[in-house]
């Protein structure tokens, strides 16, 4: 962050300072939510949320170096009051990004896949200059101007996810940062519940490329037809990825090695390269042509861009995890969050990984999904009872959906809670098996896989 005296800082927050605040008082960052991690210079925000109130947490912060809190009320500690601390958080970034013209903002969204290709996309963007992007999934109204606020002088690209609840959520994260590359990856039926249908669905990702300026570009996917459409609503240039031969970046001659990893020959109109990806499964392929047709905005060339994605190693957790036991045991923990498209991913990514082995999963019923809930979580163990499993857990409530699509699967279990899954499966497993862990966020099934690895979740 760019070094602002707390009298700027209120400023731009429309909010007042303490009498136990100096206005003189310098913020060199890091803005932060967590108490525990101030640090000497540092702005503390004060969020109150459903388990704790940062505010009770002020004076510890500021004890331990923050200048001073962001706040809605008075604190014991020098203050910024102001009226909406998450509204506040979004004006600060803001203003402190228009304080870095040499910043060039990169923002992805869509379905599934956001975190691996924003992921994927830091890499390449390193190549050309500093970069930041969020810590695991910082893509909410905190997380993003959060990540924002973390960049400086020296910040070459800022490389940000977009993530919506409801219509006009990512136009509103646009606002807090406005980007000149905008990615669209795919609509699928992620909160589905949420917004009513895939259309809506589509409205509210297209948020981003109505976001873009004249001079800017819009990476969309040629492969979903959803994004396809959003091309209309582009005032930016389009470039498309994919793999027809109408797509600007796009893979050719895709094959998986024994361990459901990637190959593919990277083309883009200015020449082609080989990528072997250490990313699990033929969907990260999807991730990796985003990232690169982004990069390849910046003009970064082919050979570079397909050496680092053959370097780019799973950086956040829970996604696509793969680990083998000394007993020879693979465990793919991918339980970060579940949707009906990445289940089906995941189960394509087993079958590529186990070959001849014996299979096993943990799941847990979606969420999110409105009228359509019944339908598609039977579809799920519909899904799981076809891909070979000897057998199958099912974990907590409103799971009826998902056993009925399963009722044809053997060693197929009802269980209450992770820690029964785990002990279950421990039992069954014999040295060479490989087990899929993946359900939703709220499931803590990453409890799971820690637990068949002799590991921790923390």
């Amino acid at each position: 962050m760019i070094p602002l005296p707390l009298a700027r800082i209120a400023e731009i927050t429309s909010g007042a300072l303490t009498g136990t605040a100096d206005p003189r008082a310098v913020v060199r960052g890091p803005v932060l939510i967590d108490s525990r991690a101030a640090e000497p210079g540092s702005l503390f925000v004060a969020i109150r949320g459903a388990r704790a109130d940062g505010h009770d947490f002020a004076a510890r912060a500021c004890a331990d170096g923050a200048v001073a809190v962001l706040a809605t009320r008075p604190v014991d500690a020098p203050a910024v009051i102001v009226g909406d601390a998450v509204a506040a958080l979004g004006d600060l970034a803001n203003a402190v990004l228009a304080e870095l013209p040499r910043t060039t903002v990169i923002g992805i969204t869509g379905s599934a896949g956001k975190t691996t290709t924003k992921d994927l996309l830091a890499g390449l963007t390193a190549l050309a200059g500093p970069t930041v992007a969020p810590v695991g999934s910082y893509n909410n109204e905190i997380g993003h101007p959060l990540t924002v606020l973390r960049a400086g002088e020296d910040t070459r690209y800022l490389v940000l996810e977009l993530s919506a609840r409801e219509e006009g959520h990512i136009a509103h994260l646009a606002s807090i940062a406005p980007p000149k590359i905008g990615v669209v990856l795919n609509v699928g039926t992620a909160h589905l519940g949420v917004f009513g249908g895939r259309e809506r669905i589509a409205k509210a990702k297209g948020e981003l490329v109505e976001s873009l300026p004249a001079d800017g570009t819009a990476v969309l996917n040629a492969d979903d037809p959803y994004v396809r459409e959003m091309a209309d609503r582009a005032e930016a240039s389009v470039r498309w990825f994919g793999r027809g031969s109408d797509a600007h970046v796009r893979a050719v001659d895709e094959s998986l090695d024994e361990r459901g990893r990637a190959s593919f020959t990277l083309v883009t109109p200015s020449g082609k390269a080989p990528v072997q990806l250490k990313l699990y499964g033929a969907h990260a392929v999807d991730n990796a042509l985003a990232a690169a047709a982004a990069a390849y905005e910046l003009g970064i060339p082919v050979a570079a861009l397909a050496a680092e994605l053959s370097r780019a190693e799973p950086r956040s957790r829970w996604r696509m995890e793969v680990t083998d036991r000394l007993d020879g045991v693979t465990v793919i923990n991918d339980a970060y969050n579940a949707n009906p498209d990445s289940m089906r991913a995941a189960f394509g990514a087993m079958g590529a990984l186990a070959g001849g082995r014996r299979r096993f999963a943990v799941i847990a019923a979606l969420r999110e999904l409105g009228d359509e809930s019944d339908t598609l979580n039977e579809g799920v163990g519909r899904l799981a009872a076809e891909s070979g499993l000897t057998g199958l857990w099912v974990v907590g409530e409103n799971a009826g959906p998902v056993l009925a699509g399963a009722k044809e699967q053997t060693g197929l279990r009802h269980v209450p809670d992770a820690e029964t899954a785990a002990a279950e499966l421990a039992a069954a497993l014999r040295p060479g098996d490989v087990v899929l862990v993946k359900g939703p966020r709220a499931a803590s099934l990453e409890r799971v896989a820690q637990a068949v690895l002799g590991g921790d979740a923390r």
